[in-house]
């Protein structure tokens, strides 16, 4: 959510709108912006008298407006937090109601809607209009802007980390913001004072092996190191919950995808590679070594036979193959693809 910064130098200041409503489908930025709403506008004292947290399924649009109505007790201000409203009902009458109130806010009440995992109603184009000014949304980050997330987060938590790690972590901790926020939290409290995070720490402090990963087996089948390739799907089909097959299948398909553009925009500037492919120019030099192994012909069969793997994995044909057959299968065709018939 672009506007976060803002909305927290809003409470820091006490420089508050009157209401907020907070919608999309990233739910991480939601949640930080209602702790702080939660946390910082009211003192211990006046939360007992003042804060009211609803939530979507055991309210309605009518009461949570007339709560906002009343004045505070005993305080200049009340905090109104309505969490998970995308379960309060909004139809066209509830939408007229709540536009009233947009019109005429009390401005003692500080009043946030957190409408999370989707967006407010696209059809309420009236509602959005008058919301307009209050109305911040949270968009779904997309894959390849994880790793600079990651890298600000580390930056603010003042975790100093070895080249690349910032990568890694993107690989292994997912799209999940929640999530990564929460491990790179845990990892400022194992850390002794000016350790530097490298490999050997993550795969201590949050399991990965730095050793035996996809991260790792990227690597291998772009340089085409069989033997390290085959070491590395040998400890994962013994290892499968900590690499399951369809996170491989996706991150090894995203790899070939941008092998494939990287091969069709050979000779362009090496800016717009990247922003074709959406990685940096840092990571070009990988795919300009990789290239040598797969020409454009090899890296496109490659992505019908993750497609194919994908399909086998997913129960197509009567016998169920085990993942790590279908990995060692994938690998050893992928390692191979220059001598594989035509037909795959």
């Amino acid at each position: 959510m672009k506007e976060l910064d803002s909305i927290l130098k809003n409470i820091k200041n006490k420089e508050l709108l009157p209401l907020y409503f907070l919608h999309g489908e990233e739910s991480y930025y939601i949640d930080v912006a209602v702790k702080a709403f939660e946390n910082e506008v009211l003192s211990e004292d006046e939360k007992a008298f003042n804060q009211t947290v609803a939530y979507g399924k055991d309210t309605s649009y009518p009461e949570i407006l007339s709560l906002a109505r009343q004045y505070p007790m005993m305080g200049d201000r009340q905090v109104i937090i309505v969490k998970e409203a995308q379960d309060l009902k909004l139809t066209d009458e509830e939408a007229k109601l709540l536009m009233a109130y947009v019109e005429n806010p009390v401005p003692s009440t500080l009043l946030v809607f957190a409408h999370k995992n989707k967006k407010l109603d696209g059809n309420k184009r009236k509602l959005h209009a008058a919301l307009k000014s209050y109305l911040f949304l949270s968009d779904k980050m997309k894959d390849y802007e994880v790793p600079k997330f990651i890298q600000s987060e580390l930056s603010r938590l003042d975790i100093k980390t070895a080249p690349n790690i910032f990568m890694l972590l993107s690989e292994y901790l997912g799209t999940d913001l929640s999530r990564i926020s929460n491990e790179l939290n845990k990892l400022k409290i194992a850390l002794k004072p000016g350790e530097i995070l490298d490999g050997a720490l993550v795969e201590k402090h949050i399991g990965i092996s730095k050793d035996f990963n996809v991260f790792e087996l990227q690597k291998a089948l772009g340089t085409k190191d069989a033997a390290k390739a085959l070491r590395i799907v040998h400890f994962i089909g013994k290892n499968p919950k900590a690499e399951p097959l369809q996170k491989i299948l996706g991150f090894l398909y995203n790899y070939f995808s941008n092998m494939v553009i990287f091969q069709s925009l050979a000779g362009k500037p090496q800016s717009e590679v990247a922003a074709a492919m959406k990685t940096t120019p840092y990571f070009l030099r990988d795919y300009a070594a990789a290239a040598r192994f797969y020409p454009l012909k090899h890296a496109t069969r490659i992505l019908s036979l993750l497609r194919e793997t994908d399909l086998k994995n997913k129960g197509l044909g009567v016998n169920q193959t085990p993942e790590s057959e279908l990995l060692t299968e994938l690998v050893y065709k992928i390692l191979n693809i220059d001598k594989l018939k035509t037909k795959i």
